[in-house]
């Protein structure tokens, strides 16, 4: 039976998130096109509900709280080492919106953006079906439906409704001892806050032998040093074998998911077992492009949607992919970038235009992807690490300097952490930077750029940092580059 509704757009979004609404926007912003974004759930999607939003919401308050126990004159006014657990909830939820979405839906009409609740699927070339409802696009259709935290296959692990991040930064209940399972960004920021609302049992499970694996190891060192000196323990080379819960019930976001786990650890000395309130995996995301109609187009669900720079799928020039679904780049920042660069194409092509433009075309996520992990102390990088250039043939200089100068001292007496340049010797450019210490998430732009702009490293010279800032350590960085 044919829907019995059927309504034309210029482009139809599958996908309610940042990068949905950019690419939406983008694609009939100062036009008479016109757009419809189709989600399933709230408009606004992971980042601003079960993501960026709510965990650096929840990391905030700690990170301040130890800012200001760092500097001599506020340490004597701080009376408590943690924050209060419950004005830190109080505070995610003001960031979340108690996951009321009404603002985002107003800001999306606002910018010409209509927005249908329900499951979307393709059902043909330029055309989605929504319930009973089709919808038929003139020019595209874009699939921006982000991921979904991916479950390994451990012995009653699903069974045992385990937290995945959605649940870590809704956390209604903080459990008293947890496990987590994965050592990467969710893991490392998660252990970072339900450590500071008081978590007092925490245990890193991490199959490698270090955390954050794409990292420089100085900074993978950094954050596994903090975490231990705050009472995490990580467990490397290390495996959950099996979960037993009898008793797990879906309790809702946050909440714990029913009694005590005995969870099984394996590790090269054998197995362990341990009881454990909550159950936390952070071990990877899968892209959501499950029953969207892909198999009729003869794409392969469940798989990342492999793009041209254009963010074309191909063979299908009406389809595009952004985000998380494309499976290039899993960071929202990223994201947003593509659904830029695919909207501007939707529209060049809806008018016409040549596609030579350097800003149609996607080239940052391949080798200049900036990146911040906000634990403590923080984590800022862009580029490619010393391993990475190597590996790409790439004849590396590699300079390092501790983050010691007049700007970072001013933060704290204690206020320290490390950097690095990775310069390509032959091209005389930065090709990758990363950062680690208290507060140095801004850092990251300045090295973004000179990566993007492959600025040589002799005009670098001539960007003289601001005194007295953290961004001195520039100026100790180059004056290591051998001439």
């Amino acid at each position: 039976m044919a829907p019995a509704e059927t309504d034309t757009y210029d482009v139809v979004v599958i996908g309610g998130g940042p990068v949905g609404e950019n690419a939406a926007d983008y694609a009939i912003r100062n036009s008479d096109r016109t757009a419809v974004i189709v989600e399933h759930q709230l408009v606004g999607g992971e980042c601003s509900f079960w993501a960026c939003m709510p965990s650096k919401a929840l990391l905030g308050p700690g990170a301040a709280l130890a800012t200001a126990r760092g500097l001599p004159g506020a340490r004597e006014r701080v009376t408590q080492a943690s924050p209060d657990p419950a004005a830190v909830i109080g505070w995610r939820d003001t960031v979340t919106h108690g996951r009321d979405d009404t603002s985002q839906i107003e800001w999306a009409r606002g910018a010409g953006i209509d927005v249908v609740r329900g499951h979307a699927r393709i059902v043909g070339e330029r055309t989605v079906e929504v319930g009973e409802r089709r919808l038929t696009a003139r020019h595209a259709v874009v699939v921006a439906t982000g991921s979904v935290a991916s479950i390994p296959p451990i012995d009653e692990l699903r069974e045992a409704l385990p937290w995945t991040s959605r649940d870590a930064t809704n956390v209604v209940e903080v459990p008293e001892r947890v496990v987590i399972l994965g050592g990467g960004v969710v893991a490392c920021e998660a252990a970072t806050w339900l450590l500071d609302l008081g978590v007092a049992e925490l245990t890193m499970v991490v199959r490698g032998e270090r955390l954050l694996p794409k990292a420089e190891l100085f900074a993978s060192a950094a954050i596994a040093d903090a975490l231990g000196e705050r009472g995490a323990r990580v467990r490397f080379g290390c495996q959950i074998s099996a979960v037993q819960r009898p008793d797990a019930a879906d309790t809702g976001y946050g909440r714990i998911h029913g009694g005590p786990c005995r969870v099984t650890l394996t590790d090269a000395a054998g197995e362990q077992e341990l009881e454990v309130d909550e159950v936390l995996v952070a071990a990877g995301r899968s892209p959501a492009t499950r029953d969207l109609g892909l198999d009729r187009l003869g794409i392969e669900a469940g798989k990342p949607l492999r793009v041209d720079d254009h963010l074309t799928v191909p063979d299908h020039p009406w389809l595009y992919a952004v985000g998380d679904a494309n499976g290039r780049v899993s960071l929202t920042h990223m994201g947003k970038y593509q659904a830029r660069v695919a909207g501007e194409v939707i529209a060049a092509r809806a008018d016409g235009r040549s596609l030579e433009a350097p800003r149609l075309s996607a080239s940052a996520d391949h080798d200049a992807i900036p990146q911040v992990v906000f634990t403590r102390p923080q984590l800022a990088s862009v580029g490619r690490t010393e391993a990475q250039a190597r590996a790409d043939g790439v004849e590396v200089q590699t300079v390092e300097a501790d983050i010691a100068v007049a700007g970072s001292y001013l933060h704290g007496p204690d206020d320290t952490g490390h950097a690095n340049l990775v310069i390509d010797r032959a091209r005389g450019v930065v090709v990758g930077a990363t950062f680690v210490g208290p507060d140095i998430a801004e850092l990251v732009h300045a090295a973004t750029i000179a990566v993007v702009g492959e600025v040589p490293v002799d005009r670098l010279w001539h960007a003289v940092p601001a005194y007295p800032t953290v961004s001195e350590v520039w100026l100790r960085l180059l004056e290591a580059v051998a001439p």
